[in-house]
């Protein structure tokens, strides 16, 4: 009987050998032009995406492509994402632009993937709009971008293939690194929360997790290459395991992740709160490695908003498990998300995030204006707001989330702290940028040799949401 281990081993098998093919091919094609081939990647949305697009720019460069910042490519591919709709309309609008340089080189192919790709809807509208597009696929199969390269090499029309689920789950096959210290690491794919304001489950698909052997394996693999820092991924990392043939918890997940020996910093996103253990606050209070960075998407401060978003949990269960967290783990620097103006959201409820975001006094926050989403039991309800009530409300809230994480960020000011240099400061190259174990950045002077490796710096002065430091 053949296993599911097993038929992901021969599939990723499949892969290596069309990309053999590939690579052959696109070879006598660069020869023929006297240049390299070149791709252009563009990803939209989360970090599951950014490690979608990684696997995806990984095949590209093994079967011959040369990666450039320039969309007149030979080989063009948007990751897309459709939390928001301004989201879908970047895309359209991106397509409706490349219609011309596809004009200028018909060779180019332009292929979408992603999200987005997930809604029939869009499909259609592709197919019908944009005849120019020459593949689509869409989450569950990113593993598949050579054999539909050579599908659509071999044939005249657009290629599709969108599958609307899968138990598969294919990562043995190349990734193209943005950083080589440190890395994502996927553990679980899909959700199984459905928010009523989230298109991720049925674009995603339901939860599944990789077995914990498999993740152990690709993170030493990744350690011995020199990674120094992994980003566990998943939409809901607190639910990993309950899939599995034999079930594990995240907390232990995370035990066995932290015996690695050479890897010295974890990270982990998202964490749903309704979800969020004991156990797990215990491991990381007592971990040397875990990150003192937790994020926890609040949403709205009030229940009945809460209720109405299929959250399950109310305003006093989040204060309380905020409580927990920090009782646990006094240093945490604590993260969130917030939608304003979710259909039912009155002035009352509003003023109830008002009172959580004060309580709960959070390092940083990512706030949104609800984006209708179709196909969500949300896209249905009645708004009780104006969108101008609406507007003016989100402003308040960036407000005050803006002045508490200058007093809740700068409580390190004067501090030596140890630093992962990431690189250089993108609006001044004479200085370094490096993270904190809570997440925030740091810049100061030092030589690029230091990128990658952990050096201690001491905060000299605090900017809001980042610091100025000088190397000690």
């Amino acid at each position: 009987m053949r296993t599911e281990t097993n038929i992901n081993e021969q599939e990723a098998a499949k892969q290596r050998e069309i990309m053999e093919r590939l690579k052959v091919r696109l070879a006598k094609k660069s020869e023929e032009l006297g240049r390299p081939l070149t791709y252009c990647s563009v990803c939209f949305g989360c970090q599951m995406n950014a490690k979608d697009s990684e696997k995806l720019e990984g095949i590209l460069e093994t079967i011959g492509y040369v990666r450039t910042e320039s969309e007149e490519a030979d080989f063009l591919i948007m990751n897309t994402c459709t939390v928001r709709e301004n989201a879908n309309l970047r895309v359209y609008g991106r397509l409706g632009q490349l219609k011309k340089l596809k004009k200028k080189n018909p060779e180019m192919m332009i292929a979408l993937c992603g999200c987005m790709m997930q809604e029939s809807l869009v499909v259609e509208k592709i197919k019908q709009s944009y005849r120019h597009v020459d593949i689509i696929f869409g989450t569950h199969n990113v593993f598949k971008l050579a054999e539909l390269i050579e599908n659509k090499l071999d044939s005249k029309g657009m290629v599709i293939d969108i599958w609307e689920g899968t138990t598969e789950i294919v990562e043995d096959l190349p990734s193209d690194r943005k950083y080589d210290f440190k890395c994502g690491v996927n553990i679980m794919f899909g959700c199984n929360n459905f928010c009523s304001y989230c298109i991720v489950p049925y674009v995603r698909g339901r939860e599944r997790s990789r077995k914990p052997e498999d993740i152990i394996d690709e993170i030493e693999k990744l350690v011995s290459d020199g990674v120094v820092e992994v980003m566990l991924l998943g939409q809901n990392v607190n639910s990993y395991g309950k899939t599995l043939d034999e079930p594990i918890s995240f907390a232990e997940l995370l035990k066995r992740v932290e015996q690695i020996e050479g890897l010295k910093r974890i990270r982990f996103m998202t964490s749903h709160p309704k979800d969020l253990s004991d156990e797990l606050l215990e491991v990381m209070a007592n971990s040397t490695k875990i990150c003192k960075h937790l994020h926890l998407p609040m949403q709205s401060g009030s229940t009945k908003i809460l209720s109405d978003m299929n959250r399950r949990y109310t305003k006093e269960d989040y204060l309380a498990l905020v409580d927990k967290i920090k009782t646990a783990i006094p240093d945490i620097s604590l993260t969130t998300d917030i939608i304003v103006g979710f259909p039912t959201e009155t002035e009352e409820d509003f003023l109830d995030t008002l009172d959580v975001v004060r309580k709960v006094r959070f390092d940083s926050a990512f706030t949104f204006i609800y984006s209708k989403r179709t196909g969500t039991p949300a896209a249905t309800m009645e708004f009780a707001s104006t969108e101008e009530e609406i507007k003016e409300r989100f402003n308040r809230l960036l407000h005050e989330v803006q002045e508490i994480a200058k007093e809740t960020c700068s409580k390190d000011e004067g501090k030596t702290m140890e630093v992962l240099v990431e690189g250089l400061d993108e609006q001044d190259e004479s200085l370094l940028t490096g993270r904190l174990s809570n997440n925030l950045l740091v810049h100061f002077p030092g030589d690029v040799s230091l990128i990658g490796t952990f050096q201690n710096v001491k905060l000299s002065e605090a900017k809001g949401f980042y610091y100025i430091g000088e190397l000690v």
